[in-house]
């Protein structure tokens, strides 16, 4: 599969001289795809900003007809688009066809939530004045997305952007092109007019270039740290809006108290599914010494029996790494960890299967202290480690240890613990007996600290990044 840019209605062709694998099987290419500079975000951007006039000030309800539209055709190829996403990603077939429905419903909730961009009316305190305060577009919207999420984060930055009167500027991950590209093709159709949504493909000089653009009026990024913080320092430095997305270390507090079974299942799902590969994954699992020797028992015995394999076979329940260098920096903390004295209790081994891809068996590290790397910076991979404490107090402190906030969890029966720990825990979501990974498309999605910046995604709130208010008075 070639792919090309989209760019004010057309299908830019280009040298498509680089290519995303299938990570199950690398064998395999899955799609290959152009780079660009800064000629082709131009381009891009200038298509964007003619765009804009007639779309933020038409009807909101073409754009929330538009938006439906698409959802229901996302919701009808869901089952080939999550055949491609897994072949592209890795995520099993469940997984990638789970996060295609996700993405559909986002665009069906944002078809909604663009008849819903209300302001208000107030009484000046002066006489004979009307005050009023909109809400309107800001203009041109710039959006880098991550390949965890192929689908899913672009449709929650696309969705409100488009919704409340933007238009777009898409620069998707390198290894992921395939599945921005399906998603692209279906907003085309679907009668998104030239110029409101461009993609247009690149590696790190073309998100460059879209952030420094003077005419692109906000960044939304998901990714890493290191990139977020270069993205936000550029974008504020010429006063654009923006938002920043950069991950997670979160904790999973396990108290004596608890279900041990449902313990092990929370963290068996927050650290492991989807091949660890979720900024809110349970990477850190911090347990009361009571309990810790049987739960660590117990995870290892069900991380050791999940069956990692092929994406689209139908018994796999753990994909492969999204990349080599992914399974590579998975393989390298595990060696860090255990060098700093972490036990590796199972798994962590690079495994050879019927096809040549990058799978690695589930791991964890157990005896590690807050101070060491595992617990502090992202793995992003199929790999938990363990922290004992003595008590509550402590397990909170530990979870609030690190310079990332982004999700936490708790298991507990006690109502008083929970209480305490959604008060007092430093993180943007937290989960009470739930896996810290898994948030609906409906509420806002953010962390604190060094996990995000700005104004939160999804649900209600997006409408706060991505409009601006004008306060109008009218006088007799």
């Amino acid at each position: 599969m070639k792919l090309s840019h989209l760019i004010d209605g057309k299908w830019i062709e280009a040298d498509a001289r680089f290519a995303s694998i299938n990570p199950s099987n690398t064998d395999e290419i899955v799609a290959t795809y152009p780079d660009s500079g800064s000629e082709e975000i131009d381009a891009a951007v200038t298509a964007a900003r003619r765009a804009f006039g007639d779309w933020s000030s038409g009807s909101p309800e073409a754009r929330s007809d538009l938006l439906d539209r698409i959802g229901t055709r996302i919701m009808a190829d869901a089952q080939q688009l999550g055949e491609l996403l897994a072949r592209e990603e890795g995520k099993t077939r469940a997984e990638a066809t789970g996060e295609v429905m996700r993405a559909a419903r986002i665009f069906k909730y944002f078809a909604g939530e663009a008849l819903r961009r209300h302001g208000r009316t107030l009484e000046s305190t002066r006489p004979h004045l009307d005050v009023e305060v909109w809400r309107e577009a800001l203009g041109v919207v710039g959006l880098i997305t991550p390949w965890n999420f192929p689908i899913a984060i672009p449709a929650w930055k696309v969705a409100p952007a488009l919704a409340f009167g933007n238009t777009v500027v898409l620069k998707p991950a390198e290894s992921t092109p395939a599945v921005a590209h399906a998603l692209a093709v279906i907003i085309e159709k679907c009668g998104a007019p030239a110029g409101v949504f461009n993609l247009v493909f690149g590696h790190g000089d073309a998100g460059a270039a879209l952030v420094d653009h003077p005419q692109v009026d906000a960044i939304s990024f998901t990714g890493s740290r290191g990139v977020g913080e270069k993205v936000g320092t550029a974008a504020m430095a010429r006063g654009a809006r923006v938002q920043l997305e950069m991950g997670g270390k979160n904790p999973l507090v396990v108290l004596a108290d608890a279900d041990l079974e449902r313990a092990v299942a929370v963290a068996l799902d927050g650290g492991f599914f989807q091949t660890g590969q979720r900024c809110t994954a349970s990477s850190r699992v911090i347990v009361e010494d009571a309990v810790h020797d049987r739960f660590v028992e117990a995870l290892v015995e069900r991380a050791a029996a999940l069956k990692v394999g092929n994406a689209l076979d139908s018994g796999t329940q753990i994909g492969p790494a999204s990349s080599e260098r992914q399974l590579e920096q998975n393989l390298q903390y595990i060696d860090v960890a255990t060098a700093q004295g972490g036990r590796l209790a199972t798994g962590g081994d690079r495994l050879s299967l019927d096809t040549p891809g990058y799978f690695i068996s589930p791991a964890i590290i157990a005896e590690t202290t807050p101070d060491m790397r595992i617990n502090l910076e992202e793995v992003f991979g199929p790999i938990v480690s363990t922290v004992r404490v003595k008590d509550y107090d402590e397990a909170l402190a530990v979870a609030n240890s690190g310079e990332f906030g982004l999700s936490a969890g708790i298991v507990t029966k006690s109502l008083a613990h929970a209480r305490d720990f959604r008060r007092n825990v430093r993180a943007g979501m937290v989960m009470v007996n739930l896996p810290t990974a898994g948030v609906d498309y409906h509420v806002p999605f953010g962390g604190t600290r060094s996990s995000s910046y700005g104004l939160r995604e999804q649900g209600y709130a997006a409408v706060e990044f991505y409009t601006q208010m004008k306060t109008v008075y009218v006088g007799d």
